[in-house]
């Protein structure tokens, strides 16, 4: 990659659901580069969601581009933006959506192997993050036995055990007391510095939007970086 390319560029970016309405999103310009940490906040029904999604390329933008590493994705058909998604993307949800049947291992190491890394290296790696993440000895259990706040470091642990390019987090402090949000936070942070991503964070917390480097507005269908 060429070091002048940003990681993440959002151009003119719009998107709508209705031609009698206005669009959800217009006009969305920013920039990504690796080692950035952002949070984006707005009231509810402003189109936070609605970005994530277009930036995992989950869904479609009207207009605008977006691109990873200088690679338009609306230039990739399924398969190459699934396969994009699979090596480059990490994601954290406020539901966790961990796997109640597999163990804390058996969840973390899922994209492991949706990417065909052996089992060797699968498991040096997995308890590694493990460990980074303060569950080093938990591995085993399943997620019946562990907290809230434990159940979301698994979730950060399987985001990153690939080492994505981008994370991209929506309110995964939600479901957390401010203390236990507080802790996963800054797992959060540290494990996606030591890697080299870059991290977008969808909050409705001031509090949560100020461990950020940059903090940004959407409102009015429109993003602005906030002082």
């Amino acid at each position: 990659m060429n070091i002048h390319t940003p990681l993440l560029k959002c151009e003119a970016l719009r998107k709508g659901y209705r031609a009698d309405r206005p669009p959800i999103l217009q006009d969305i310009n920013f920039e990504l580069a690796a080692g950035d940490y952002i949070a984006i906040s707005g009231d509810s029904g402003v189109g936070k969601s609605t970005l994530l999604n277009l930036l995992a390329g989950l869904d479609q933008p009207d207009g605008g581009r977006i691109l990873l590493d200088g690679l338009d994705l609306g230039a990739l058909d399924d398969d190459a933006m699934t396969l994009l998604r699979r090596q480059h993307y990490g994601f954290v949800f406020q539901a966790f959506h961990v796997l109640p049947y597999l163990t804390v291992l058996q969840n973390v190491e899922l994209p492991l192997q949706l990417l065909g890394v052996d089992s060797r290296q699968r498991l040096e790696r997995v308890q590694q993050m493990l460990a980074a993440v303060g569950l080093g000895d938990m591995g085993t259990r399943y997620p019946r036995e562990l907290s809230g706040g434990e159940i979301q470091r698994v979730a950060i642990a399987r985001a990153l055990v690939h080492g994505p390019r981008l994370l991209l987090a929506d309110e995964p402090t939600g479901n957390l007391d401010p203390r236990t949000a507080h802790g996963v936070l800054q797992v959060l942070r540290e494990q996606l510095a030591a890697r080299g991503g870059a991290g977008i964070l969808i909050t409705h917390s001031p509090t949560v939007a100020a461990s950020a480097d940059r903090r940004y507005l959407l409102d009015g269908r429109s993003l602005r970086q906030l002082e």
